[in-house]
């Protein structure tokens, strides 16, 4: 279907003059949401949201059928940002306006000086165009050197000069963001950080909708939603939000982290690079699961800040770089297919530190020492969840009677898993992991060693920096291997023990 090109063919088109004067922008996402409602089975309000459904999306619902400016509170890393861009998808797919008008004038009841004059001037022949709803949304980063005239505009002497204008006419007008959000959505995060005599700029336009420009009597009727972003530290009376603006906010939305690993997982595996342009993947599960519990753990650590919390951008980080670390082996070994191992969650160590805002006992700990920690209690938690409980004995003497592997990070499949295989009893500890005889030797490497990591994490076996695996420093002195000849002895490059 074309759509009308000039004001005479809207006013004959589906677009009525009723509907478009009447109907605003909050009355548009309210609308749009009560058909989303009504089929949310086949048409889902936020698609790629995950772990909200039953907290987060049914305040927003109810703040948007209440027609609210609304405000999402929570740590770095709550998707905050990306459920306000989400908005758009409550917008009409076409909204048509006064073509070449800087704030997209409604063709029915234009407000800015120019459009008035240019559909007085040519009626019916007024040029129409479209706004699609990604063009409608219009974010701002909230920072101290944001002005008022950045925001709801100034006056631009030079327009002034060019088209021979008064300084008090509207034609002399240079629009901030605010006024180019018009008949759209404007989102401005981290809002504490405006300057408070900024923040009370944004009064006029939250209750009585209309903004004022310079010490002209220029008023905007604008048709906007404001939706905001913030810190929960921040957005207190001891904060930098001023209370008149906060109370002019209608819904404030708490956000939070993934509540199960499962949720967070899922998270991870839709926002990580994961499917790359190059040789076949298999990330084994419990790899994902101890990538995740790194983030639980830190959430939970006493040696990291809760007030910054723990972005959920540090299990998607750090996923790749384990990808990334277990291509790169893959690749110098002349492998066929990326399997990554516990070691490529070590190598991903820089994905970590980065995401992590110590407290002072961090701090003096230092952070890769703290994240060795993480790592080491996620790998305990994860092996828990497979091996609670099953009897690892056979393997903890082995070493106990003075086996001791080394296993490198950068040596190939074959060469690890010829070392592996002599530990007595590990291979039959593999079909927990989902892993049997018959599959690659870069999954039963992978759960072999994470086996071995496991015992190590849990203390029931030792293991050095070179990740020499040997037995645990808490056993008696043994017998030497040399003096056992049923002793099955194996070196590689990682050493347990």
């Amino acid at each position: 279907m074309s759509l009308p090109r000039t004001l005479g063919e809207l006013r004959r088109s589906e677009f009525s003059q009723e509907r478009l004067s009447r109907r605003r922008v909050k009355d548009e996402l309210r609308d749009n949401l009560l058909k989303r409602l009504r089929n949310h089975k086949s048409d889902p309000i936020f698609p790629g949201i995950v772990g909200y459904d039953d907290t987060v999306i049914p305040q927003i619902v109810n703040a948007v059928l209440s027609r609210h400016n609304f405000i999402l509170l929570g740590l770095r890393g709550q998707a905050k940002s990306r459920i306000l861009r989400a908005l758009t998808g409550l917008l009409d797919k076409h909204l048509p306006y006064v073509a070449g008008c800087e704030i997209h004038d409604n063709p029915y009841a234009p407000i800015c000086a120019h459009c008035i004059e240019m559909i007085a001037e040519k009626k019916d022949e007024t040029f129409i165009d479209y706004l699609a709803p990604e063009q409608r949304y219009v974010e701002k980063l909230a920072t101290p050197d944001v002005t008022i005239a950045d925001l709801i505009g100034d006056i631009d002497p030079i327009k002034a000069a060019r088209g021979g204008h008064d300084l008090a006419s509207e034609h002399t007008v240079h629009y901030g963001l605010l006024p180019r959000a018009n008949r759209g959505i404007f989102a401005i995060n981290e809002l504490p950080d405006l300057a408070g005599k900024i923040q009370v700029g944004l009064f006029n336009i939250m209750q009585e909708g209309d903004v004022q420009i310079k010490g002209y009597p220029v008023r905007l009727p604008l048709d906007v939603a404001l939706v905001f972003s913030a810190n929960p530290e921040d957005y207190t009376a001891r904060g930098k939000i001023i209370t008149p603006l906060k109370d002019r906010i209608g819904s404030e939305v708490r956000t939070h982290y993934p509540v199960t690993v499962e949720e967070g997982m899922a998270i991870t595996s839709q926002e990580a690079w994961v499917q790359r342009n190059g040789m076949p993947l298999t990330v084994p599960q419990f790899v994902r699961e101890v990538v995740e519990h790194i983030a639980f753990a830190a959430r939970e650590d006493k040696k990291i800040d809760k007030r910054s919390g723990v972005s959920q951008r540090l299990p998607i980080s750090c996923m790749e770089n384990v990808i990334s670390s277990a291509e790169q082996r893959t690749l110098r070994n002349d492998e066929k297919v990326v399997v990554p191992r516990i070691g490529d969650i070590y190598a991903a160590l820089p994905a970590i530190t980065g995401k992590l805002e110590l407290e002072y006992e961090g701090e003096m700990r230092g952070a890769d020492n703290v994240a060795h920690d993480l790592i080491r209690a996620a790998i305990a938690k994860t092996f828990d969840g497979y091996f609670d409980g099953a009897n690892m004995q056979q393997i903890v003497q082995w070493f106990d009677l003075g086996g001791e592997i080394k296993v490198s990070d950068t040596a190939a499949a074959a060469e690890v898993f010829s070392t592996l295989k002599s530990i007595q009893g590990l291979s039959e500890k593999l079909t927990a992991l989902g892993v049997k005889t018959k599959d690659m030797v870069e999954e039963q490497v992978a759960a072999a060693e994470f086996v071995l990591e496991g015992l190590y994490a849990h203390k029931k076996i030792s293991r050095s920096e070179e990740r020499v695996f040997k037995a645990s420093a808490k056993q008696q002195p043994r017998p030497e291997p040399e003096n056992r000849p049923d002793f099955p002895g194996g070196r590689g490059r990682r050493s347990f023990n």
